[in-house]
């Protein structure tokens, strides 16, 4: 019996400990939209995310963003682009730390429209 109890109470932390991972849960601007301007890009995650990485890829090449959110873990990751960005699609890819230490990545594009 004390074995079965063990097994049970190991199944249990396991599935609790898989479900701890942060998930990316929504994107501004949304995944695959065609917009006109963008003036914040943002990552909320359903739990905190320490993002330690960042990048926005353009038609031109790489696009410098500013982080206002620091290395500390957040339910909502800000970053703000250039304002004079061209027509094109642009890449953010993302890697960081969820809440239960677990390394974690993504990525999400969107279109600028002329």
């Amino acid at each position: 019996m004390r074995q079965i109890t063990l097994a049970a109470i190991m199944s249990a932390v396991t599935v609790t400990g898989a479900l701890a991972h942060s998930k990316a849960e929504k994107t501004t601007p949304a995944d695959a939209a065609s917009i006109d301007a963008v003036d914040i890009i943002a990552i909320a995650f359903d739990d905190p995310m320490r993002v330690t990485a960042v990048s926005m890829t353009g038609p031109e090449g790489p696009v410098s963003i500013d982080r206002e959110t620091g290395m500390e873990p957040v339910s909502e990751f800000r970053a703000r682009p250039p304002g004079d960005l061209p027509a094109g699609t642009y890449t953010v890819d993302w890697r960081g730390l969820s809440a239960d230490g677990h390394p974690m990545q993504g990525t999400f594009s969107f279109t600028l429209s002329d």
